[in-house]
């Protein structure tokens, strides 16, 4: 079985939209979870009426997304475990996952897999389509040669077990923790990016800040990680 995750926090305007679309997904059972940090709109009713779970955080300060991300697994029971931001749509989802699944049964080394990352065609600049390939380049050249675990979280899909042995995401990271936990699992197996799979989300971040604003924070964060072994940045702003 597939746990599907996704984490929420105030995404009323698109979350009905995305849970909507993931019922194209026939050939498999499957398990939605939605893992919410305490949304102040209408994000947990509209999960309720489309998820099989939903996990509401309930501390007073704000959590990661590797936190929430975790909430998520932890009430998961897939054997595979599969992270959707709430912008994220997978196209011919039937044929992706019996993809996907193919990999981690011909590969029983393979701890986790990613894909290529696209812009929504009707929402797509050529700032997103050249930074995509450039991220997308990055991502395969690290994980498929240079066996270098790295991705965006996006999509990112795990064998539950791995995902398990790690402890999970960073509970601590605001930034790049998407990547960290896939350069753990490299060092302890492969993880790969399949050229030939792909998902489409709004890139609603770099079109309201901007792809060179972005970049910045992104070159900055990932530096500091990489020497400090934290970033720069304190949290990532909502940006709906």
């Amino acid at each position: 079985m597939l746990s599907i995750i996704i984490p929420t926090l105030n995404e009323e305007k698109i979350i009905e939209e995305m849970l909507t679309s993931l019922k194209e997904l026939t050939d498999f059972e499957y398990e939605i979870i939605v893992s919410d940090g305490n949304s102040t709109d209408r994000t947990v009713e509209i999960a309720r009426n489309h998820a099989h779970k939903v996990v509401v955080h309930d501390g007073k300060t704000r959590q990661t997304i590797g936190e929430g991300r975790n909430a998520g697994a932890k009430v998961a029971e897939g054997e595979y475990l599969v992270f959707l931001d709430s912008d994220v749509f997978i196209p011919n989802s039937n044929a992706h996952f019996a993809r996907a699944i193919s990999h981690f049964e011909k590969n029983k080394n393979l701890l986790a897999l990613t894909v290529l990352l696209k812009t929504l065609p009707e929402h797509e600049t050529m700032g997103d389509f050249i930074s995509w390939k450039i991220v997308n380049s990055a991502h395969r050249l690290l994980n498929n040669i240079l066996r270098i675990g790295t991705s965006s979280g996006e999509f990112q899909m795990f064998r539950r077990e791995a995902f398990q042995n790690i402890e999970g995401y960073s509970k601590t990271l605001c930034f790049g923790e998407d990547a960290e936990i896939f350069y753990r699992l490299s060092k302890i197996g492969r993880t790969w990016l399949d050229p030939k799979l792909h998902v489409f989300h709004t890139s609603r971040r770099a079109h309201n800040m901007g792809w060179l604003s972005l970049w910045s924070v992104w070159i900055v964060n990932v530096i500091s990680n990489w020497i400090r072994k934290k970033p720069v940045s304190k949290e990532w702003k909502v940006s709906r």
